[in-house]
């Protein structure tokens, strides 16, 4: 594929000096909310904007230093994307927080008041970030309306000349468990079918940020492994390198909310398998645990944890990504 010179030069702001995105995530904002609360004894109402700005701007300022890039939203991550590390480039949720729960399908939505020029040009974003829920299985007119929404996107990033970073999550459209055995079992096919259609030429994707093919927990044999086997651990790399196969784009893996140790295991597994992945967007296997010290604690707590066990976290997952490929080779281009 080819890019244009403005989207290369964030591209560079967004990776290591060796080509790898190395990037955090703290976009969470529903989900936060919901946590905070929860450890507080409280209604989600109760969490006040000064809260989550606050958490998020610890986060970002401890952990950026350590990371290549932060992802953050506009709503509360504004003042966080000041605090961050001059090493570390901007990624901006362009998504509304959560899905469409009054129909059938998960479909997504826009923040009202926000734009790709909005995005590049006010809040000095690097990469515009999309988060849809999508599965393969899905009926096919709500996945063309995903496709569609999906087709927008990628062309007023193209008119901006800004990366754009597309998100898919899977489900199950009969309501199943998600962290199940049953969905573990069909999760290499929708991850795999997903990386295919959205490497697409049509979307404009620049960079696909994945789930892991496979659910670590139902490898047998594996660091996390809990008792009910979905695959062996040969199938499981086989599954990796299936997926890898099919992305004709960068594809960098999401931590989906899983522990650091899932998440490292995770990787260990991609690097195993060979896959030419090109980093990581780490959010909550890095400081999820953070999430009740505050809300009991406060600030001071969160970040003492975020110093210590936080760095940690994110060290130990910027270890387990030596392997990635650079975006530029599997991109095909020449820096």
């Amino acid at each position: 594929m080819s890019l244009s010179a403005g989207k290369i030069a964030h591209m560079k702001a967004l990776a290591n000096p060796a080509g790898v995105i190395a990037a955090a995530a703290m976009d969470q904002r529903g989900s936060l909310a919901k946590s905070l609360a929860s450890a507080k004894g409280v209604s989600q109402k109760e969490i006040t904007d000064h809260e989550m700005e606050e958490f998020k701007t610890a986060v970002t300022r401890i952990l950026t230093p350590h990371a290549s890039a932060i992802l953050l939203d506009p709503e509360w991550g504004l003042p966080a994307s000041r605090a961050r590390s001059k090493n570390a480039g901007l990624l901006l949720a362009y998504e509304n927080s959560g899905y469409d729960n009054t129909q059938p399908g998960r479909l997504p939505d826009l923040l009202p008041h926000v734009s790709v020029r909005r995005i590049k040009e006010e809040m000095g974003g690097d990469a515009v970030k999309i988060l849809i829920y999508y599965t393969p299985f899905d009926d096919p007119k709500v996945n063309d309306i995903k496709h569609a929404f999906v087709e927008r996107i990628g062309a007023e990033c193209e008119t901006y000349e800004i990366p754009f970073f597309l998100e898919f999550v899977g489900y199950d459209p009969a309501g199943g468990d998600e962290k199940g055995l049953e969905f573990a079992k069909k999760k290499p096919e929708v991850v795999t079918r997903s990386m295919e259609e959205f490497s697409k030429p049509q979307y404009r994707v620049d960079v696909l940020k994945v789930e892991v093919p496979i659910n670590a927990n139902y490898v047998e044999g594996s660091s996390v492994f809990k008792g009910q086997a979905a695959y062996s651990r040969a199938e499981a790399l086989e599954h990796f390198r299936n997926a890898a196969s099919v992305a004709k784009k960068p594809f960098i893996y999401l931590s989906a909310g899983v522990s650091n140790a899932q998440f490292i295991e995770s990787l260990s597994m991609a690097a195993e398998s060979g896959t030419d992945y090109s980093g990581v967007l780490c959010g909550r296997a890095t400081w999820k645990d953070g999430m009740p010290i505050y809300a009991t604690k406060g600030l001071a707590a969160l970040e003492e944890f975020l110093s210590t066990e936080g760095v940690k976290n994110i060290e130990a997952v910027n270890q387990a990504i030596t392997s990635a490929t650079p975006w530029f080779v599997k991109a095909g281009v020449k820096l």
